[in-house]
């Protein structure tokens, strides 16, 4: 259901409440009133919220406006602190007062990588992994800004905190630190993250994104992490390349169950662009909050599925890993670490992949018809 802006008289979905054009120009008019102190930080923020909608706004944070900080845990390059932000994140404009309103006070975690002092370009689109999850309107770990620790001078991602969770290096795969020599080839990340063209020494591309942020979705929906009952050594680098996959659970909505074999397959010409993964996802998200077509659209049907399905494993007794039984595996490593595997073969899809994708696709060209939606582009599916 569209509302109109009070101010610019523009439409906007109500589930978004967000009216880009105004707040935009608002974000940008306030530029000349912070800075991090670092160039290429503050483009990286300004670029994004000039191009901000509201689950993407994200800000330079000053350290003081955090209470009862403490370290939670430090392994590989990064140390974890949980923060209470005093004022929260950006919620929207108060037309009234003519100012932002904000959450309020808001738990978060503060993510420092060791040695990160002056970041870089490469680290910033490490970074943006993070933002373009939020942008995909997927709950997860939500990245609200950046901020700076005023003794080390090293600068921290201000993440959404899940008391009780995992946070793991989500995304951050590329070659963080300098390599002291440059002819070997390694990398530095979370191996079940890495494109397996980036593990064989390619070139780290958008694509290689898209493929991370095919396992972060999968790890939301499933609740479990990714290759956990595997050692994360060459063996499973070699097998990733040969194009081994988590297996996707049945009952999980087969138009997620798409997007996410879509985006983690092996071709990286075939994996969908981010704008496209945003257009797809926020259709599925309107739908399913504003229950177009008498409650009957087809990804409402698929979660309501789900959810019943859910609530069923919960009361039956059942020999398959679930979340709650679910063993982590001793040599599966979920922090980033240097990572310097040889001789891997190039990527390739497993045998039946592309007959399983063909079928999902075929499924979602049935559902687009009947719906009658021409918007969604079916090119390159």
């Amino acid at each position: 259901m569209p509302f109109v802006c009070q101010e610019c008289n523009q439409e906007y979905n109500q589930y978004h409440q967000w009216c880009k054009p105004c707040n935009s120009t608002r974000l940008k008019n306030d530029f000349d009133k912070w800075t991090s102190g670092n160039a290429t930080v503050d483009k990286f923020i300004q670029d994004a919220q000039v191009n901000a909608d509201i689950w993407t706004v994200i800000e330079w944070i000053p350290y003081e406006g955090f209470q009862d900080i403490k370290q939670l845990a430090k392994g590989g390059y990064g140390t974890i602190y949980y923060a209470m932000w005093v004022e929260g994140y950006i919620d929207n404009w108060d037309i009234k007062n003519q100012r932002w309103k904000r959450f309020g006070r808001y738990q978060v975690a503060l993510k420092k990588l060791d040695g990160i002092i002056d970041i870089n370009k490469d680290f910033l689109h490490e970074m943006s992994i993070l933002l373009r999850t939020n942008n995909t309107n997927i709950l997860s770990t939500s990245l609200h800004g950046i901020t700076k620790d005023p003794v080390t001078h090293e600068f921290m991602m201000v993440l959404q905190y899940f008391k009780g969770g995992n946070l793991r290096d989500f995304g951050l795969s590329k070659l963080i630190t300098k390599n002291p020599n440059p002819q070997k080839n390694t990398i530095s990340g979370v191996l079940p993250y890495i494109a397996p063209e980036v593990l064989i020494g390619g070139e780290y591309t958008k694509a290689a994104d898209v493929y991370s942020f095919a396992f972060i979705a999968y790890e939301i929906i499933t609740l479990l992490p990714p290759y956990h009952d595997a050692s994360h050594d060459k063996d499973l680098a070699v097998r990733i390349c040969n194009g081994f996959r988590p297996k996707i659970p049945f009952h999980i909505p087969k138009l997620i169950t798409r997007i996410i074999m879509r985006c983690w397959d092996a071709r990286m010409t075939r994996r969908p662009t981010f704008d496209e993964l945003d257009k797809e996802l926020d259709k599925y998200l309107g739908d399913y909050y504003e229950k177009n077509y008498k409650n009957s659209n087809e990804i409402t049907i698929q979660i309501k599925e789900a959810e019943e399905f859910s609530k069923n494993q919960t009361t039956a007794v059942t020999t398959t890993t679930t979340t709650a039984n679910y063993k982590t595996h001793p040599q599966a490593i979920f922090t980033s670490r240097l990572l310097d595997f040889s001789n891997l073969p190039g990527p390739k899809n497993e045998v039946n992949f592309e007959k399983e994708l063909e079928e999902l696709s075929e499924s979602f060209y049935q559902i687009n018809a009947s719906d009658g939606d021409d918007d969604l582009d079916m090119s390159n599916l």
